[in-house]
C-alpha cells in the first residue's frame, strides 16, 4: 500500500507516546500548583529564599518565588520541563529515522513515490507537531491550575514561556533527527544530541555564576529560550536564533540523507 502522508504517520506512531508523556506533564504542573498555596502563605518567605547562596538565586530566580509566575519559572520553567521537552524531543526524533532504518521499516518507504528529502522534512514536521501538541497540554494544565490554585498567570505569560519550552524540544528533537538521517544509527543521534542538550544547559548555568563565561552563555540555547524568565516575560528576540538552528541542522542533514545507501539492518 503506497504510503500517501509521511507526515501523517510520523504523528500516528507518536499517538501512545504523547498520551503518556502528556499525562505526566499535566501531572507534574497540578503537583507543582498545588504547593503553590503552601509556599505563597509561608511565614518569613522572603527571610527564607535570602538564606540561599546568590548564584543558586540568580540561577534558579529564587528571589522572585514570591509570586505565582516566579514560583512556576523556578520550580518547573528554569529545568524540570525544559529537561523533559528535550528529551521527548530526542528520543522520538532519535527513532522517526534512525530507529526505523535500523528495525528495517524504513528501506520500504523510500521505494514510493515519497522522495528521500521529502520523507526527512515530513518527519521532521511531524515532530514539530508532536512537540507543539505536548505544549499545548503544558499550556492548558497550567492555566487551569492557575485558576484553581491562584498563580496569578494569564494567558500572555502562559503562551511566552510555553513557547520557549516548546522551541527548545525542536530544536534538540530535530538535532536527534538529522544526526540520525545522517548516520542511520540512534544511538549515535541520542547521544550528540545529548551531549549538545547538557553542554548547552552547562554553559547557560555556569554563565550565572562564572563572570569569565557571561559572553559565552548567548551561545547557550537556553539563554536564548529561558533567559528571561520564561514565565512573565515577552519572547525575547534570542529565540530567532533557536529556530535557526534547528532548521540549520535539517537542513544540512538532507544532503547527507540523500546521499546515503539507506539499507534494512
Amino acid at each position: 500500500m503506497m504510503l500517501r502522508s509521511v507526515f501523517a504517520k510520523a504523528i500516528r506512531d507518536q499517538r501512545w507516546a504523547l498520551v503518556g508523556w502528556g499525562l505526566g506533564v499535566a501531572l507534574l504542573v497540578l503537583i507543582e500548583s498545588a504547593v503553590w498555596p503552601t509556599m505563597r502563605d509561608m511565614r518569613d518567605l522572603t527571610k527564607f529564599l535570602d538564606s540561599y547562596p546568590q548564584a543558586l538565586r540568580d540561577l534558579f530566580g529564587l528571589d522572585a518565588m514570591t509570586t505565582g509566575t516566579g514560583f512556576m519559572n523556578a520550580e518547573l520553567f528554569t529545568l524540570m520541563l525544559p529537561l523533559l521537552f528535550m528529551i521527548f524531543g530526542i528520543s522520538r526524533g532519535a527513532r522517526l529515522v534512525a530507529g526505523e532504518e535500523e528495525a528495517g521499516t524504513l528501506e520500504p518507504v523510500l521505494v514510493t513515490p515519497v522522495s528521500t528529502r521529502g520523507l526527512l522534512l515530513q518527519k521532521a514536521a511531524g515532530l514539530a507537531a508532536a512537540v507543539t501538541m505536548l505544549g499545548l497540554v503544558l499550556a492548558l494544565t497550567l492555566l487551569g491550575c492557575s485558576a484553581v490554585y491562584d498563580l496569578g498567570i494569564g494567558l500572555r505569560d502562559t503562551f511566552t514561556g510555553v513557547l520557549a519550552i516548546v522551541l527548545l524540544g525542536i530544536e534538540f528533537g530535530w538535532l536527534a533527527l538529522a544526526v540520525g538521517a545522517a548516520t542511520g544509527r540512534r544511538a549515535v543521534a541520542l547521544g550528540v544530541s545529548g551531549v549538545a542538550a547538557i553542554a548547552a544547559y552547562v554553559l547557560y548555568a555556569l554563565g550565572q555564576i562564572v563572570d569569565g563565561l557571561k559572553s559565552w552563555q548567548p551561545l547557550s540555547p537556553f539563554q536564548q529560550a529561558l533567559g528571561d524568565g520564561p514565565l512573565g516575560s515577552p519572547p525575547p528576540a534570542s529565540l530567532v536564533w533557536v529556530v535557526l538552528m534547528a532548521v540549520v541542522v535539517v537542513g544540512v542533514a538532507v544532503p547527507v540523507f540523500e546521499r546515503r545507501d539507506i539499507r534494512a539492518h
